[in-house]
């Protein structure tokens, strides 16, 4: 301030000019200057200021009487004027060095310097200002050996202190080194100290020599352990940023020397690119770590250089890969149901089984889920189920084909030491659905192949194997990728394709073929209304009749699946589309006299009454891969010695089924009225048609025990019976497989009665209703039930 030396001036002339007239206080009592979050220690010269209303003439007081000032801190910093019961009890004895008042904002300013200790009694009678009765605390000069050992502590670690502090200079320790008295000096680094203020009061209020050094030595060993790690830190921090500086000024001479040779800058914009992509992917620490380091080399690396675009594309997919998870949609049950009636029919267990797999990863979302595995014949809806999944899970949707992989890098990913290098399908496709809990269909699993180069099935084995596919390394990418939170969802066609210990990772479900209702009632609910949209007709323009479409799906198609049946219906639509494409007035209303013109003649028609006509010929049941089929044996004899052919491209098992039976009805001859004498003038001859077609298994040893009775008896089978089953030399009928879609072929040939083993009974619960109601199933203990039930003429079978 300007003035500073004028207004001092004015004040001790004042000051002067009316002490005299100013009557002294007492010895007892002292004017009071309460102060906030400050302590004054004895020996101590302090700046003070006093800027409140009360507080200005308790100086003015004290200045004009040339009294000390009785410095005590306020219990509450909020408090204005502060009443004597929220002061400390003990303060510090101050001489006004100087006072100053500043013009500008009137506020006072003092410079004190302590004296004693005191301790507050009570008020004192006086009026204008502040002031209270007091109690003298002088300092002892306690000396001992425990005194002056603390002291000669107090005073080395005091000169450690200020050697932490920043710009301290020798003269403070000097100062403290001169400084004799122990209480002193432990007012004097006491006051030094930057603690708060009530620890600081506590000090002063510490009137025992030996305790109050102990107090000091604490505040002083907290204090240089908060300044050395402070220091740590912040050089630390220093050679971070001298790091940074000194990589910064690096790379600019970098960039100047590679101007100066003439390298693209886009080459560098590249490298910022991906320097971006990599903070923003958020990849595992380690994984990042492996990234920079990349990014650094390429960085290093001349355009030029062969490696450069093979670092760059490897950079690109490590960073566009979906490494945080996606936040998930809650599951709801409710809509899922929905979605999956809405979009497919029938099919009640393999649905239930879904909205169970839903229901458990509702209640368990961390929970390690089954990978499901649909199994069927083409055309039954797999590859939509698992986009049904993925509509109820609210996730992205990816399929994988695995049809025809016969190499373990389309798997795992090439090595990038080879030339046109790629990850594996797995983590292509991870990216391409952009998030790491995505659905993937592992479409046609069973179609796998084994080359020279690897077996695709048994890598197969770590990504669908939950304890291990967190840890998934593809050989591209060089890091481990979590595929723990994919959900899996295969499809195959059949079992024995998928090799055993893959098999035994996956929860296999059934997806048989459709009956002739189910499949009228898909087509009339999504095949009909999908191809008039794909033809560009409306339901206004042309009608299929519900006739008609159920002999599109018995006359033209016999599948498992619909996928036939909806190419028949395109076609229809086709026909109907070029009419209306030049007369858009037309309307076509398709009849089923119609059909032979558009879709040609009849395609299946019922063979079973026809080659059932005569002895020997039965009609067998077989499984194949795309669904049931009918299969005819037929019998016949020609003079002979006694020899057995078998034709019709006929496996081992299934020859070895035609010897048995032919043994068993050796051995039954007497009992079925068959000359046994005949056998060595006679040769059979049992073929199966479709001789370009290869047949295998044991299931059509009844039926050939049956052709060969029936033709040695003379006696035809019932045209509307079919049977299957393995025999055994003892007569009895042993269980086979694929019953549902042996069930399900029969009935689409026109079959009422089917013979089956009776320990395959239970295999009837998974039969559709209205398929078991259309049919009669007999179950055969021996084969002769099968012969009660099978020929026509009763009187002549085995008793």
């Amino acid at each position: 301030m300007s003035t500073d030396g004028e207004s001092a001036a004015t004040q001790s002339d004042a000051a002067s000019g009316q002490a005299a007239a100013a009557s002294a206080l007492p010895k007892d009592t002292l004017i009071l200057l309460p102060v906030r979050n400050l302590v004054l220690f004895p020996g101590m010269v302090l700046p003070l200021s006093a800027g409140r209303g009360q507080a200005k003439e308790d100086v003015q007081a004290a200045v004009r009487r040339q009294q000390p000032l009785g410095v005590v801190l306020q219990r509450d910093p909020q408090l204005q004027d502060p009443p004597l019961d929220d002061l400390h009890k003990v303060g510090t004895v101050a001489t006004v060095l100087r006072y100053v008042t500043s013009p500008d904002d009137g506020a006072h300013h003092l410079i004190c310097q302590g004296v004693e200790r005191f301790r507050l009694l009570g008020p004192a009678d006086v009026t204008g200002f502040r002031a209270a009765k007091v109690e003298l605390l002088p300092d002892t000069n306690q000396r001992d050996s425990a005194v002056d050992a603390r002291a000669l502590v107090l005073r080395q670690r005091a000169g450690e202190l200020i050697g932490l502090l920043p710009n301290a200079g020798g003269e403070l320790v000097r100062a403290l080194d001169a400084i004799e008295s122990p209480g002193l000096l432990a007012d004097t680094v006491a006051g030094l100290l930057d603690i708060p203020a009530d620890r600081k009061q506590d000090i002063l209020e510490t009137l025992d020599l030996t305790k109050r050094l102990d107090k000091v030595l604490d505040a002083v060993a907290g204090r240089i352990e908060v300044l050395r790690l402070s220091q740590e830190i912040g050089e630390q921090t220093r050679g971070r940023l001298d790091q940074r500086q000194r990589e910064m000024m690096l790379r600019e001479q970098l960039r100047t020397i590679q101007h100066e040779l003439g390298e693209n800058a886009e080459n560098r914009e590249e490298a910022r690119k991906l320097a971006e992509g990599i903070e923003a992917a958020h990849m595992p620490p380690d994984t990042e770590a492996h990234a920079r380091k990349e990014l650094a080399r390429l960085e290093r690396m001349p355009e030029a250089s062969s490696e450069y675009s093979i670092s760059v594309t490897y950079l690109e997919w490590l960073t566009e890969l979906p490494w945080q998870l996606r936040p998930e949609a809650p599951i709801d049950i409710g809509r899922a149901r929905e979605i999956l009636d809405h979009a497919h029919f029938g099919l009640d267990k393999v649905k239930r089984r879904i909205l169970e797999y839903l229901g458990v990863r509702k209640l368990n979302p961390a929970g390690k889920a089954p990978i499901l595995c649909f199994l069927g014949p083409p055309g039954v809806g797999k590859t939509s189920l698992g986009q049904s999944i993925a509509r109820a899970l609210e996730r992205p949707f990816v399929r994988v084909s695995l049809g025809g992989v016969h190499d373990e890098a389309e798997i795992r990913g090439h090595r990038r030491t080879y030339i046109g290098a790629m990850p594996g399908n797995i983590i292509q496709a991870i990216r391409k659905a952009g998030a790491r809990n995505c659905v993937m269909l592992l479409d046609e699993l069973d179609k796998l192949g084994q080359g020279a180069h690897g077996d695709p099935a048994a890598a197969m084995l770590e990504v669908l194997d939950p304890e291990q596919n967190a840890t998934f390394r593809d050989n591209y990418l060089g890091v481990p990728f979590d595929l723990s939170a994919v959900v899996f969802v295969a499809t195959a066609n059949q079992s024995d394709g998928i090799p055993g210990p893959l098999r035994d990772r996956m929860e296999v479900l059934d997806l048989p073929g459709y009956t002739e209702a189910e499949k009228f009632e898909i087509a009339r609910r999504y095949l009909v209304p999908r191809q008039l949209e794909a033809c560009g007709l409306t339901s206004a323009q042309c009608e299929l009749s519900d006739e008609a479409l159920h002999s599109i799906i018995r006359d033209y198609t016999r599948e498992a699946g619909v996928r036939s049946l909806e190419r028949q219906i395109g076609a229809v639509f086709r026909y109907v589309a070029l009419r209306v494409a030049e007369d858009p007035s037309t309307y076509e209303r398709i009849e089923t006299d119609r059909l032979p013109a558009i879709l040609g003649h009849r395609r299946f028609e019922s063979e079973v009454a026809m080659r059932t006509s005569l002895p020997g010929v039965v009609t067998g049941l077989a499984w194949t891969p795309v669904g049931g089929d009918l299969l005819f044996i037929e019998a016949s004899s020609t003079p002979g010695r006694g020899v057995l052919t078998l034709t019709g491209q006929l496996g081992n098992v299934m020859k070895e089924s035609a010897q048995a039976a032919l043994t068993l009805v050796k051995s039954r001859c007497e009992s079925l009225n068959i000359d046994c004498a005949s056998f060595d003038k006679r040769d059979i001859h049992v073929h199966v048609p479709a001789g370009a077609v290869p047949k295998d298994g044991p299931s059509a040893g009844v039926a050939m025990f049956v052709a060969i009775a029936s033709l040695l008896m003379d006696q035809a089978v019932r045209s509307d019976c079919a049977v299957t089953g393995e025999i055994s030399l003892r007569g009895v009928v042993l269980p086979v497989g694929g019953i549902k879609e042996k069930v399900l072929a029969a009935l689409r040939g026109g079959i009422k009665t089917v013979l089956l083993p009776a320990r395959n009974g239970p295999d009837l619960e998974d039969i559709p209703a209205d398929a078991r109601s259309q049919m009669r199933f007999v179950l055969l203990e021996t084969v002769d039930d099968a012969l009660r039930e099978i020929i026509e003429k009763k009187d002549a079978s085995a008793a």
